[in-house]
């Protein structure tokens, strides 16, 4: 359990906190707007209203006991920025920050900011990913053009086992688990494991090598 400070309440702020609250994390939210504010109560170990470009007020939440304080303001970047920067000054551990285009990354980075999160752009890339191709169930980037997709087994591959397939000599990539019915039926794969029918696989690999081993 980690303890997190997020400020910046929209939409995107709102769904972080949703979500640490899934994950038994103890949340401070923070944000100038009450009526946002009202809105995460049910999600978060406590919340302020407040303005985060303050630096009396930021220096009163203690920003250096928390874990991670996050930076998802998005409809005022000075704000942002400022934000991250008196976090820094502060003496925050580790400050995430939203950008909606790389200048504002850049910026982040060199005033305060640790990472930075482009949304946006990341939902952007998994939907053209996932709905360009009626294979693909499922799309994480990793960051250095490795990915793991989950895609649907093909028809040649039912009933042979990993061994006969030898997708990672060949193709250089890795098969990791084996889903059926949305749950994973198989998580330790070896040479042996015969690939079932209605089913989909985890695969890691280079975009490119992913691409050529499944047509996409």
């Amino acid at each position: 359990m980690k303890t997190i400070l997020l400020i910046g309440l929209g939409r995107f702020g709102r769904h972080i906190a949703m979500k640490l609250n899934e994950l038994n994390h103890q949340v401070m939210a923070v944000d100038k707007d009450e009526e946002k504010v009202n809105a995460v109560l049910p999600f978060v170990t406590n919340a302020q209203i407040g303005d985060s470009t303050s630096e009396e007020f930021l220096s009163a939440l203690g920003v250096r006991n928390f874990d991670v304080c996050i930076v998802a303001i998005g409809d005022n970047f000075q704000s942002s920025l400022e934000t991250a920067s008196l976090l820094k000054e502060l003496g925050a551990q580790k400050v995430v920050a939203r950008a909606a285009r790389d200048v504002q990354a850049k910026f982040l980075l060199r005033n305060g900011a640790d990472e930075v999160v482009y949304p946006e752009k990341q939902m952007a890339v998994w939907t053209a990913i996932r709905y360009s191709s009626d294979h693909i169930s499922d799309y994480i980037a990793l960051g250095d053009d490795h990915a793991i997709f989950e895609v649907e087994v093909p028809d040649s591959w039912i009933g042979k086992t990993i061994g006969q397939l030898d997708v990672r000599k060949r193709y250089h990539v890795s098969i990791m688990a084996i889903k059926q019915n949305g749950k994973f039926a198989m998580t330790v794969i070896t040479p042996d494991t015969c690939l079932p029918a209605h089913s989909t696989i985890l695969v890691l690999g280079t975009q490119r090598d992913i691409q050529k081993c499944f047509h996409i």
